[in-house]
């Protein structure tokens, strides 16, 4: 959940967990919507509401899209570093909300793989990923760290493409894309004119800003500076 409004107020945490990207957790007082900004990351989240739990499996978005909420739910999420998996799912059948709802095995656990897990916390979200990582269930590929930071590979590009994308889902063009959109969002956000935030980001013009936003995280720019005005 990457939301693009002020419906909600995330709180978050460091994480210790070499796999773990963010630790976040929210509630909503109202029903309401938002915009789910394009994110390249696999993450899970827990949903409390009308006193029943529900863990899902949550892959990448290429795309903003709408969603909703109701009133007077609890969410907590993990999002994982990029390359982080589970083997036995595929992330690219998790992309663009096409979540999977894990089933319960009882009002504190549920299934994963064929076992029994206990429902994770905010607090002890470090702990539970662990205890995958050792059973296998959540890995880490080397490669896609090494592809983002321009490292050589001794593979064949044929498979570190392929190695790449099974991790991911994604290609890295598109994440680059998508961490453009993003860090062009957080300059406007923080005050910077628009033509100054299409050169900083290396966009051709306002034009190209304008579409690669809207495209992944729902606004143009001028939408996202008028935010800011009323924040």
């Amino acid at each position: 959940m990457e939301a693009q409004s002020t419906a909600f107020n995330f709180e978050g945490r460091p994480a210790e967990s070499p796999l773990i990207e963010s630790v976040w957790r929210t509630h909503t007082e109202n029903a309401g919507s938002f915009i789910s900004a394009a994110a390249p990351y696999f993450g899970l989240v827990v949903t409390n509401y009308e006193g029943k739990t529900t863990i899902t499996l949550r892959g990448p978005e290429t795309k903003a899209t709408p969603a909703e909420f109701p009133a007077g739910a609890e969410f907590f999420g993990i999002v994982f570093k990029l390359g982080t998996f589970m083997p036995h799912l595929s992330t690219k059948m998790l992309m663009d909300r096409r979540d999977l709802h894990l089933p319960e095995a009882n009002h504190q656990s549920f299934w994963l793989h064929g076992s029994a897990w206990q429902i994770p916390t905010y607090e002890n979200a470090d702990t539970f990923v662990q205890r995958l990582m050792r059973e296998g269930l959540l890995v880490r590929e080397p490669v896609v760290d090494a592809v983002l930071q321009g490292r050589p590979q001794m593979l064949s590009i044929r498979s570190v493409q392929y190695r790449f994308l099974t991790a991911t889902g994604l290609t890295l063009s598109t994440i680059r894309q998508i961490e453009r959109a993003r860090h062009a969002t957080a300059l406007l956000e923080q005050g910077i004119p628009i033509l100054d935030t299409a050169f900083e980001t290396g966009y051709f013009d306002q034009s190209h800003l304008t579409r690669s936003l809207k495209r992944f995280m729902g606004q143009t720019p001028a939408q996202i500076a008028r935010l800011r005005e009323f924040a």
